[in-house]
């Protein structure tokens, strides 16, 4: 069997035009939305991170801003996140991550209003999500099933295993396949006999961060397998699946890169969009 590759990119610059002409039309309106990314680290990673959603902005005529902290305390960044808040030129607040040690990130994501809350970070955001309710939904949970729609995959009435449990991905993840009626398992470091429950699912999401944790015996003949993790190994970008040996097995993966990745970024600039649309709605109606 040679699976098929589910590429993220032909399916972003079909969103690509849709939004353009949505910031476009919010643009001839007042203004172009605005996305503040708040850096509180030194991490190079995390500033790569930053200015790729600068220039993805810019592509589309979304405003991104970076703002830097140097030596971030919690108390200074709950400070700045309250004056964004209030800043009606601000549409959209997001922390970059990974962020400084010593830094309380629950705090901080969770001072994001909830308008504001574009990446669907905070307690508020994620409380909506488990109700059914969430406005703005983490960008790559929100990508996987782009992906996964993008391609026409079954999800109603199908075991999807989720393999991590943060709630960066795996549990948003799960709630949103839930939501689209398929039975969901979620595993994580504590599962027993991993590869059993792997071996079960017709849909199979992992993000643990470990470079090609999952291998061919783990998945079911004919899955669709969904790549979610990055890790830098000798230079490279690689995944969680041991693409290869997955493809021969799987009915259709995603690849690392070039998979789940191209959609996050689309995904968290379509918040950003629907945020300004929803905040001038607002405004209009006070």
């Amino acid at each position: 069997m040679s699976a098929r590759r589910l590429e993220g990119k032909p399916l972003v610059e079909r969103r690509k035009a849709a939004l353009r002409d949505d910031v476009a039309t919010l643009a001839k309106l007042g203004r172009a939305p605005r996305l503040a990314v708040v850096l509180a680290t030194e991490d190079e990673a995390a500033l790569a991170y930053a200015r790729a959603k600068q220039r993805a902005g810019k592509a589309l005529g979304i405003d991104v801003e970076v703002v830097r902290f140097e030596h971030p305390t919690t108390e200074a960044l709950v400070g700045k996140i309250d004056a964004l808040g209030r800043d009606g030129s601000v549409d959209g607040i997001l922390i970059e991550t990974p962020i400084s040690p010593g830094i309380d990130l629950r705090a901080v994501q969770d001072a994001i209003p909830g308008a504001k809350d574009v990446e669907g970070a905070g307690t508020f955001a994620l409380g909506s999500l488990f109700r059914g309710a969430a406005a703005f939904v983490p960008a790559t949970a929100a990508a996987v099933m782009a992906l996964l729609d993008g391609y026409d995959v079954e999800i109603s009435g199908r075991h999807a295993v989720v393999v991590g449990r943060s709630l960066v991905v795996g549990r948003p993840l799960s709630q949103l396949l839930l939501a689209r009626d398929a039975t969901v398992t979620v595993c994580h470091s504590r599962t027993r006999d991993l590869a059993a429950v792997t071996q079960t699912a017709d849909i199979l999401c992992v993000a643990v961060g470990s470079p090609r944790f999952l291998i061919g015996s783990m998945v079911k003949p004919g899955a669709v397998v969904i790549d979610v993790g990055t890790t830098v190994v000798d230079r490279k970008l690689v995944g969680d699946v041991d693409f290869d040996a997955v493809a021969s097995v799987a009915e259709a993966v995603s690849p690392v890169p070039g998979g789940v990745g191209p959609l996050t970024t689309i995904m968290l600039l379509e918040n950003v969009a629907r945020a300004a649309r929803l905040q001038r709605q607002e405004r209009a109606e006070r």
